[in-house]
């Protein structure tokens, strides 16, 4: 699992839990004045996921307010941006004269931690409200200070382009942290400071400026994001991945020359595990061979055999040992 840290305030006595929190804010990111209508009884979790040169931070909470006023601005040592993103509530940030109110699974946006700054995040109803944070060195962003500034607390769309698969990079990692090895934590971060790159450039229009690296990783990003939404077209190979993205086979092939895998074998085994969790649906009565051509595999033995070299078993034996393990 990658490394990381938990804290649940829930361990702790009532009382004790809204100081507890507050002194972790002001640990994990800077110093702030909160504010909440839950003082009494503060339930809120943390989960800190070490990426390399990145942070990243998955936050349940009650409605809070969060304010940064210029004298603890002064006293802190700032060299890092925030990215924050609300998956459920909503959360209204202010600075530099910006404010944007962002809408979950719509909007994220950026901030200097070490400039004065206010936050409301607000829950759905009783409920807890969730935000993913990411803390990225300055150096980290090579990108003009002054340019980055003008898009402070600007809402920035969290499910079209570039800056979606950025968010879908981040909730997988924040969603199941076990998939992944500790090795794998640099490389991972790597990859969402290159999409954040080019998504902030994209807005303040200066892609040109991007380095090779920045720009092959946002390319690849965007190939893997165009074969998980067309897994189920018979119309998806290798040949049609370039032409979308209007780029040679054998360019194509170098975007995953570092990965030791062709075009051809990952979607062969994104679709395999596409059948695979299929047929671990209790809900999903289907033949097998029905789940095998839905899914680009109208051939049975062909089906069986790629299966079986996969996963160790045919897959009828998986779902007869997926039921048992569920009954």
């Amino acid at each position: 699992m990658l490394p990381n840290q938990v804290v649940d305030t829930r361990v702790l006595p009532p009382a004790e839990r809204f100081a507890f929190w507050y002194a972790l804010v002001a640990q994990e990111t800077a110093p702030v004045h909160i504010s909440s209508g839950q003082l009494d009884n503060f339930v809120a979790y943390v989960q800190a996921i070490d990426l390399g040169r990145i942070r990243m931070t998955s936050l349940r909470y009650p409605s809070l307010d969060a304010i940064r006023p210029t004298k603890l601005v002064r006293s802190a040592e700032g060299d890092v941006y925030q990215l924050t993103l609300p998956l459920t509530g909503h959360s209204t940030l202010i600075q530099d004269r910006a404010e944007s109110t962002l809408e979950p699974g719509k909007h994220f946006t950026l901030l200097d931690p070490a400039r004065r700054h206010v936050a409301r995040h607000r829950a759905d109803g009783a409920g807890l409200a969730t935000t993913i944070t990411v803390q990225i060195p300055h150096a980290a962003l090579p990108l003009a200070p002054d340019r980055l500034r003008r898009l402070l607390a600007t809402p920035i769309p969290s499910h079209l382009g570039v800056g979606g698969l950025l968010v879908h990079h981040l909730r997988s990692i924040a969603a199941h942290p076990e998939q992944f090895e500790p090795a794998q934590a640099e490389m991972l971060g790597g990859v969402a400071v290159d999409l954040l790159t080019a998504t902030l450039a994209q807005y303040l229009d200066i892609e040109e400026t991007l380095s090779p690296e920045a720009r092959h990783t946002t390319l690849r990003a965007r190939v893997v994001d165009f074969i998980d939404r067309h897994l189920d077209s018979n119309e998806l190979s290798p040949g049609s991945v370039a032409a979308a993205h209007h780029i040679s086979l054998r360019s194509l092939h170098r975007l995953f020359e570092a990965e030791a895998t062709t075009v051809a074998e990952l979607i062969r085994a994104k679709r395999l595990e596409q059948c695979r969790r299929d047929l671990g649906n209790p809900l999903l009565r289907q033949p097998v061979h029905v789940i095998a051509a839905r899914w680009g595999f109208p051939d049975r033995a062909h089906f069986s055999r790629l299966f079986r070299a996969h996963y160790g078993r045919s897959p009828q034996e998986y779902r007869t040992g997926v039921a048992r393990q569920n009954g």
